[in-house]
């Protein structure tokens, strides 16, 4: 049975999971709580480092991939553009939480939170964008021999990432991004590398949220 979500939607689940739960983290910041502030660090660190990672993969994998296939240059080039504009926005949300840090005080705790917010409003017009646009197109060529091999190239190869995205994905995951996990990556593979190389996420990053 075909995953009722696709790989790429389950990522952008969990990036939107992130950005809501650093905005809420730091509007409930104790102020000159520094424990916690470099707590939530950590967390951005760690998206942005899975953004990065999935951005990538796109602009030299995914996207030539489909110019190759004749797909409109003009919305690849959107992409691509709107990629440049969400790093943008992300490194405002690394200045401001990094002041946050700097001063771990309620109120620049707050002022960040709205930074967040601003960030979370570029991500999410990028990710609906893709969603509505792109991910039509990527789903006519998901059995092409040319797309397995693009598809292949944007994993994470390094056993450590590859559990620690798996947990990610899953952390505060509906039923429904759950299921279409193990429909998409076969779920003895997501149990054992997850359990097995997810350590870091779950001793580094889980317990943040749920603090």
């Amino acid at each position: 049975m075909a995953a009722d979500l696709s790989m790429n939607q389950i990522i952008h689940a969990a990036v939107r999971r992130d950005l809501s739960r650093t905005a809420a983290a730091l509007r409930s910041m104790a102020d000159g709580d520094a424990e916690r502030a470099r707590d939530i660090q950590r967390a951005w660190n760690f998206l942005r480092a899975e953004l990065k990672h999935h951005h990538e993969g796109e602009d030299h994998h995914i996207f030539p991939f489909l110019r190759a296939q004749g797909v409109d240059g003009a919305l690849l080039d959107a992409m691509e553009a709107e990629h440049g504009e969400l790093h943008d926005a992300l490194v405002a949300g690394q200045d401001a939480i990094d002041g946050v840090v700097a001063d771990p005080s309620a109120t620049k705790a707050a002022e960040a939170a709205a930074v967040i917010d601003a960030s979370s409003a570029v991500v999410d017009r990028h990710l609906e964008h893709e969603e509505r646009d792109v991910e039509p197109l990527i789903a006519e060529h998901q059995g092409d021999p040319g797309f397995k091999v693009a598809e292949k190239e944007v994993r994470h190869t390094d056993l450590s990432k590859a559990g620690d995205f798996l947990v990610w994905v899953q952390d505060g995951a509906t039923e429904r991004e759950k299921t279409a996990l193990k429909q998409t990556i076969p779920a003895p593979v997501v149990l054992i590398v997850g359990a097995l190389f997810g350590r870091g996420y779950r001793r580094d990053i889980a317990p943040i949220w749920k603090a």
